[in-house]
């Protein structure tokens, strides 16, 4: 036994070694991931860098539109008579660069490129880009010859700054720096809430110029309930749907209002203590939505960069046109009136954001979303949702991208936020909106 043991032992060394030496080798070799998952992997920063500057939704959703539309401009040359100009068609923009003919280009190389020109100048921390695009681009610099190389990154470059000329002109920076919105003490009318008694977040949103829509009121929902103290009245009635509901939440509608919540600062208070608990926002929830839709039907990086672009036009339309009437109308929220009204003890399950009630902007722009989905990918799209899970640790299951609208509307009124009629309206806003981007973009 002892000299068994004299000469296996050693063996045993040499083969680990061996081994280990083997898989030392292959881990040294660089990853090289598809020209689709790059583009997934520039939204994915975007998303993490818009949760960590806390972004508002509205302002969220025109950081992920304008680096999106420069990456599938850019991209789209690789086949441009299957994927159409967008900005071609839309307003605002100038006519766009085109690639030199008979020059060797990496459109997808370019498209990162001009993902982060724009990203870079619409965002506040943009350092945490660097590290992320050093490496994609060393990934190209390692299989690209120098000239092609440089070609494709100052093609890419060019298509960013373009776009940015537009970015430039689209009333962002004027409304930047103007009075605070305190609400009015008017019967009905918004008034901060609690318990932090914000002002109103971007009160000037509606201000913006679209994409694709004519004005910011083209789909102007019908008018709000009037308001009314009124026990009989609708507008009491939802008052106490609202309330009613609140109070006796199931498991399950509770679960929903929790995965749907997407409010990216909410203040939590304990004792003397505050902190804040940092989200995903309602769109960068249907970003990641996209996200799934694409890898799970295997979309090469045209099909990918085509449906980021046209989902975050859709969405940034959207808030603009919700944001409208919003602070057109300025409605009061369910907890102003049900805590003068009815009863000062009670709490919404959800925080209430600081703004006005009607439309639902979660109900409008996931609509739009949703619809933009359907129409690129089917309407009986089944899908595990796993879009917050690094977030809140949750996934659903959904039969379809409409479905995931629906419930993610309703959550609204579970979390006691929204009277069901702004539901309603917001979904079929955000309906209108998307279905005039098909057609008007004749996709």
């Amino acid at each position: 036994m002892r000299n068994d043991r004299k000469y296996t032992y050693p063996l045993f060394i040499a083969a680990g070694l061996f081994i280990s030496f083997c898989f030392g080798c292959q881990g040294e070799k660089k990853t090289v991931i598809s020209d689709a998952d790059i583009l997934h992997q520039n939204e994915d920063q975007l998303t993490k860098l818009i949760i960590y500057d806390v972004f508002s939704p509205p302002v969220a959703s025109r950081i992920y539109a304008y680096p999106s539309l420069a990456s599938y401009e850019t991209i789209r040359f690789e086949n441009p008579e299957k994927y159409a100009s967008i900005v071609s068609r839309i307003k605002g923009f100038n006519h766009l660069p085109q690639p030199e003919k008979g020059k060797r280009y990496n459109f997808t190389l370019a498209a990162t490129k001009a993902f982060f020109t724009v990203a870079r100048n619409v965002v506040f921390s943009i350092d945490s880009f660097t590290v992320h695009e050093n490496k994609i681009y060393g990934q190209f610099k390692d299989k690209l010859e120098e000239s092609e190389y440089a070609r494709s990154l100052d093609f890419g470059n060019e298509i960013g700054i373009l776009i940015l000329k537009r970015a430039a002109t689209d009333n962002y920076l004027q409304s930047r720096g103007k009075p605070k919105f305190i609400g009015s003490n008017l019967p009905g009318k918004w008034r901060p809430t609690p318990p932090d008694y914000l002002d109103g977040v971007e009160y000037c949103w509606g201000d913006m110029k679209t994409f694709v829509l004519d004005t910011s009121s083209q789909f102007t929902p019908p008018p709000p309930l009037p308001f009314s103290e009124d026990r009989t009245s609708k507008f009491y009635q939802a008052n106490l749907e609202v309330y009613n509901i609140g109070r006796n939440l199931t498991p399950a509608q509770k679960e929903i209002a929790k995965y749907w919540d997407d409010n990216p600062f909410v203040l939590e208070h304990s004792g003397h203590l505050m902190f804040a608990n940092k989200k995903i926002t309602p769109g960068g929830h249907w970003i990641g939505i996209t996200n799934i839709a694409c890898k799970q039907t295997n979309a090469d990086a045209l099909q990918t960069a085509q449906a980021y672009g046209l989902v975050s036009v859709a969405m940034f339309d959207s808030f603009i046109c919700c944001w409208e009437e919003k602070y057109r109308s300025s409605i009061i929220r369910p907890v102003t009136v049900i805590n003068e009204k009815i009863d000062p003890n009670w709490l919404p399950y959800l925080q209430t954001p600081p703004f006005p009630e009607y439309p639902s902007g979660h109900s409008t722009i996931t609509r739009a979303a949703a619809t933009i989905l359907t129409h690129l990918f089917g309407d009986h799209f089944s899908f595990l949702d796993t879009s917050d899970l690094e977030y809140i640790g949750m996934q659903r299951q959904f039969n379809s991208f409409i479905d995931a609208a629906n419930e993610a509307s309703i959550s609204r009124l579970y979390g006691s936020i929204h009277y069901r009629n702004s539901i309603e309206a917001g979904a079929d806003q955000g309906k209108k909106v998307a279905e005039y981007i098909i057609k008007k973009l004749k996709l």
